[in-house]
């Protein structure tokens, strides 16, 4: 570590060239675990909201909420501690001068999907919806009218709440007549027995007994989101090349380094220091450096989530940044290893005679 140390600030602006960049790999690495991490939480804070343990849709909607269609009375046949039923659709919303893409969640006000109100008032009535706190962002306000896409109703905003996105599209909660109406229309009469799915918690045994019914589980179910496996495997992917590519900037950087030192090296060597010695010393200011350039990375990652807008999707975890900055600093020693070889293979005749 002497050494590593005393080169490092003999060397200043080599070595601070190769923390720069190792600094610019973590930051980049932060920055996509965080803009995964806040993707995610855009699909799923909802579902979330429900501390479910399953959710029961039909044999043929592929796992989706949107595609399920099933009857109230199918409630009682279920066997678990807590039931709430849930109808969903997408639309977009307007209040005159924004327009918003949104899910409209149907639900029953006694049930535990009702969600908890941060501001307003719970809904009490028909047409009258809690709403998530991200439209108040898109200019969205208490007593707005909203007009549907996909209906002649007209909808009120009388509370919000928070955390309540779905698929990436903010919730609307209302009860089940005011879904009914906004879904069919006239034939909301005729269709007051339909809803999309049977939330449960905790439940036991054969929780069902139709077979045209399954029960998902909750994390299932939301893998299953459309576009949420994919690009959560995208970003992964993109994390990864990019340990990849550090080990690669640093194996070159130490490796070029290493090759102008040889002959300094082979002095060394001739002198009685070992190996060992001077590879534990490579890898000494490996780490240093990347440990620095890891640091610097993170505050500087932290420091930009402080000053982006609330519009830019990003949720940093701290755990999973220490997690990723530690395989930063070790892909980067595994780079140094090359270096390392090259060390344990000089011939001090031949070093010094070059």
């Amino acid at each position: 570590m002497f050494l590593a140390w005393n080169e490092i600030k003999k060397n200043k602006l080599r070595f601070v060239l190769i923390t720069g960049v190792l600094m610019l790999v973590a930051y980049l690495v932060f920055f996509l675990s965080g803009l995964a991490t806040g993707l995610k939480d855009l699909n799923r804070e909802s579902v979330d909201k429900w501390k479910a343990s399953a959710i029961i849709l039909t044999e043929e909607s592929d796992k989706s909420l949107y595609q399920s269609s099933m009857f109230l009375d199918q409630v009682e046949e279920v066997n678990a501690d807590e039931t709430a039923v849930i109808g969903q659709l997408n639309a977009i919303a307007g209040n005159g001068s924004q327009k918003k893409n949104v899910s409209l969640f149907g639900i029953r006000k006694e049930e535990f999907l009702m969600p908890e109100v941060t501001e307003g008032k719970p809904f009490a009535g028909e047409n009258e919806v809690i709403a998530d706190d991200s439209l108040k962002e898109e200019g969205f306000s208490l007593g707005d009218e909203l007009s549907l896409s996909s209906s002649e109703e007209k909808l009120t905003i009388v509370g919000f709440t928070d955390k309540a996105r779905f698929n990436a599209a903010p919730v609307l909660y209302a009860d089940l007549e005011t879904f009914h109406m906004v879904k069919y229309g006239e034939g909301a009469d005729a269709n007051n027995d339909r809803i999309n799915g049977i939330v449960i918690r905790n439940g036991e045994g054969d929780v069902i007994q139709d077979d045209a019914l399954q029960v998902i589980e909750i994390e299932d179910f939301i893998q299953n989101l459309p576009g949420y496996t994919e690009q959560n495997m995208t970003l992964t992917f993109m994390i990864y090349f990019l340990f990849a590519i550090s080990a690669v900037i640093v194996a070159i950087f130490l490796y070029v380094l290493t090759v102008q030192k040889i002959s300094m090296f082979g002095v060394m060597k001739a002198q009685g220091i070992s190996s060992f010695y001077l590879s534990k010393s490579v890898i000494a200011q490996t780490f240093l450096l990347a440990a620095i350039g890891v640091i610097i990375g993170m505050a500087l990652t932290l420091t930009t989530g402080a000053f982006l807008p609330a519009a830019v999707p990003v949720s940093f975890d701290l755990p999973t940044m220490l997690i990723y900055g530690a395989v930063l600093i070790a892909v980067a020693i595994a780079g140094a290893l090359f270096s390392v070889l090259t060390i344990v293979r000089i011939d001090p005749l031949k070093a010094i005679g070059g």
